[in-house]
């Protein structure tokens, strides 16, 4: 769905839905792996490369693609994933560089449902005005507003 800034804390989240069904994933990121979601998601492509969009140009130089991103478990509220490459290869890697790495290659996000089980937090139908009210602050943010200080 998105980043935002969790407040009181400043802390930036970035919030996974569910494709069918009512969870939602909020996942705690920093401010630079925040800026390269937003970025990505509002299609800015910066005057360089940042780290994420260099990691998509290694790939396509070198004919990997990644094919699938996955968020595979979470303890003591720190959150794993895995890169899975169309070679087969898997690397071990942060959710948040994760999700900015596939919203530039167009890879799937896809979550075990044993994470979702342990920190999804169900939306029902008649909460979704809210979510409508984070989508529609996701539609005005900034990259300039996860900016650290």
């Amino acid at each position: 769905m998105g980043v935002r800034v969790e407040m009181p804390s400043n802390q930036p989240i970035v919030l996974l839905r569910e494709v069918t069904g009512e969870r939602y994933l909020p996942i705690w990121i920093g401010a630079v792996e925040a800026t390269a979601i937003a970025f990505a998601q509002q299609g800015v492509v910066p005057p360089r490369p940042l780290t994420h969009d260099l990691m998509k140009d290694v790939l396509e130089a070198t004919g990997n693609e990644l094919t699938e991103v996955r968020i595979t478990e979470v303890k003591d509220g720190v959150f794993f994933a895995t890169l899975v490459f169309g070679s087969g290869a898997e690397v071990s890697a942060r959710p948040s560089d994760s999700i900015a790495l596939a919203l530039r290659t167009g890879s799937r996000i896809v979550c075990s449902e044993e994470v979702l089980d342990e920190a999804g937090l169900a939306v029902p139908a008649e909460q979704e005005d809210e979510v409508e009210k984070f989508r529609e602050f996701l539609d005005q943010v900034t990259p300039e507003d996860f900016d650290a200080h």
